[in-house]
């Protein structure tokens, strides 16, 4: 008798007969493993019972079928990019009065003399946006963007405003936009994930994994983290997931060893399965394990760039030493939201003191590099979509955790700012050219139509046809929400 039948399998030819009668495969070795880790073996000692995810749910019509977000890591100075304050030439080198009686903070270092930006702003396209000359690239798009020019943050520290702007929360534990989006949509496709990571080669963000937890949703809503490896002289630089093979030391590690170990863990899963068919975080497992099977066979051909043409390459710099990185993990998103993948993040910058757009020490030195590694990228990701039709079903965000400071730091440097940032999105559904919000005189603080981060993802759900008020997950006794009890959707931005 089939012995997956008699562990109380309704069909042998099922996803989980499969999963099991092949003695558990790369899903079963990892299953076992982290089941064992997490003392599920025994059963559910918590007796805790998970929601169903809603299995497509939209809750109303929408051309957005998939989101990539571009997440400068550092908090973006808004002054020295977007947005152009006369007031800031004028009384360079002055003390910083607002004229307000407010005393005057800064998060890491004392006020010092109002700084003017070291680069010349211009305006661009049709609708006359400000854009400064270090993004030469993005400023051609800016009739197909919308600007949120007084967007706000609750904190000016970088893990809490990370895990704000990336949850919705200020504290740990809470589900990623990406993971919400996954929970909501799915995947158009069954081979990839529906929420994708493309981390900066130098290392992880702020914030660590943390940023794209899925927190209390089901675990097959996390994002998967595909790194990507530089190359060393004629090797090609590549996208790596994770050691799906063994290692070549591992010589122990034979077809008959391998065979023997499977068929006990498949034994043992069979046993588990039978005793658990209502344990809602065992079907969750099985399914991001089958995924990391069928992955073996899509991935490949996802993360090979080498089927790109000259032209394509060159639109996104890949063989620029300045721009490759980045072009390569946004040419990688394109492919991917081709394929189906929901939801992509691309990250600029790692945590840490340098390397990404936390410029404390001196503007002039520090913002010019991170510019241009992203600059043309960007562009190029803008066009390329527009080109191949996929901005009309796309949506595109640029995103940052918080702004900077209209005075000095030190000598030329910038401290933290939540007071006012800014952000902004493209693609389907957007209304192109537009500017939402202003700050005050001195970029310092939000001054009118201001948007919190609760604001920009109401917005954003709301044009993945989602209604944020209503996309709850029930945890811990209460009804979460991405916008926890916040938000209202910004209908100014919307086409």
């Amino acid at each position: 008798m089939n012995p997956f039948l008699a562990s109380g399998g309704s069909s042998p030819e099922s996803r989980r007969s499969f999963l099991w009668r092949a003695g558990g495969g790369v899903g079963g070795i990892a299953l076992a493993q982290l089941l064992g880790a997490e003392r599920l073996l025994a059963g559910n000692p918590t007796g805790a019972v998970l929601p169903a995810p809603p299995d497509g749910l939209r809750h109303h019509p929408t051309r957005v079928k998939r989101v990539i977000q571009l997440f400068m890591n550092g908090g973006a100075s808004q002054m020295d990019l977007f947005d152009h304050k006369p007031e800031l030439f004028r009384r360079h080198g002055e003390k910083f009065d607002p004229g307000n009686g407010e005393r005057v903070e800064a998060a890491t270092s004392e006020p010092g003399k109002i700084l003017k930006p070291p680069f010349e702003m211009r305006r661009h396209g049709q609708c006359g946006r400000w854009v400064s000359d270090l993004l030469p690239n993005l400023a051609r798009h800016v009739d197909d963007i919308a600007f949120f020019m007084a967007m706000s943050s609750r904190t000016n520290v970088h893990g809490p405003g990370s895990f704000l702007m990336n949850t919705g929360f200020l504290l740990p534990g809470f589900p990623s936009f990406g993971s919400w989006v996954s929970y909501a949509l799915g995947s158009e496709c069954d081979n990839l994930p529906s929420f994708v990571v493309l981390p900066d080669a130098r290392g992880l963000p702020y914030n660590q994994k943390g940023n794209f937890s899925p927190g209390f949703l089901p675990v097959q809503h996390q994002g998967t983290v595909i790194q990507s490896r530089p190359g060393a002289g004629d090797v090609p630089p590549e996208f790596v997931f994770g050691d799906l093979r063994p290692p070549a030391s591992a010589a122990y590690i034979t077809p008959a060893a391998s065979g023997d170990g499977l068929e006990l863990l498949g034994r043992f899963n069979r046993a588990h399965l039978s005793g658990n068919t209502e344990d809602p975080r065992l079907e969750a497992r099985i399914r991001a394990y089958e995924l990391a099977a069928k992955m073996q066979l899509s991935a490949p051909e996802v993360l090979d760039l080498g089927g790109e043409s000259e032209a394509t390459r060159r639109l996104y710099g890949i063989d620029n030493a300045t721009t490759g990185d980045f072009g390569r993990r946004c040419l990688l998103a394109r492919r991917l939201v081709e394929r189906g993948v929901r939801c992509v993040q691309v990250w600029s910058g790692a945590g840490g003191p340098t390397g990404n757009w936390d410029n404390h020490g001196n503007i002039s030195k520090e913002l010019p590099p991170m510019c241009a590694s992203t600059d043309q990228p960007i562009g190029a990701l803008l066009a390329d979509l527009k080109a191949r039709g996929l901005l009309d079903d796309t949506l595109v965000l640029w995103n940052t955790e918080f702004g900077r400071m209209p005075f000095s730091q030190g000598g030329d440097g910038r401290d933290h700012n939540g007071g006012t940032f800014v952000g902004w999105m493209a693609g389907a559904g957007v209304r192109g050219g537009v500017a939402y919000g202003s700050s005050d005189d001195w970029s310092w603080r939000a001054a009118h139509d201001v948007t919190t981060t609760y604001d920009f993802h109401a917005t954003v759900l709301h044009l993945l046809g989602l209604d944020h008020r209503r996309l709850v997950y029930r945890h811990g006794g209460a009804d979460r929400r991405l916008t926890d009890v916040h938000g209202e959707v910004v209908r100014a931005v919307l086409a």
